[in-house]
């Protein structure tokens, strides 16, 4: 039987941990190795980059689309990765005003 998640490549996220997860402090170390390890894996099957070869990634990708919970430390931490990269910002003030927001516009170059 095939093992599942296996890649040669190493997950980094520096957009959104660009210490390592394990230094972010949102997960434990044995989460942020697991991320590390195979969260490359994850994040093609997720994607639709790849295609589940085995019954626990067909689980994890029911998982990936909402149609279940997840039980697998796998799929525990992918989904809280990804809670955590998808949520929105907090904004903190020290002013006690209210605080300002960034809005997020997609920028298109065109050749006006």
């Amino acid at each position: 039987m095939a093992e599942s998640f296996t890649t040669t490549n190493r997950f980094f996220d520096n957009k959104h941990y660009p210490r390592g997860f394990s230094r972010h402090g949102d997960f434990t170390i044995k989460e942020a190795q697991l991320l590390e390890r195979h969260g490359y894996a994850f994040n093609e099957l997720d994607l639709g980059k790849r295609d589940p070869v085995t019954d626990e990634e067909v689980q994890f990708l029911a998982v990936c689309r909402g149609d279940r919970e997840p039980t697998t430390e796998a799929e525990k931490v992918w989904t809280k990765y990804v809670t955590r990269i998808r949520r929105p910002k907090r904004f903190h003030t020290l002013s006690g005003g209210k605080p300002q927001m960034d809005t997020v516009e997609d920028y298109t170059e065109s050749d006006d």
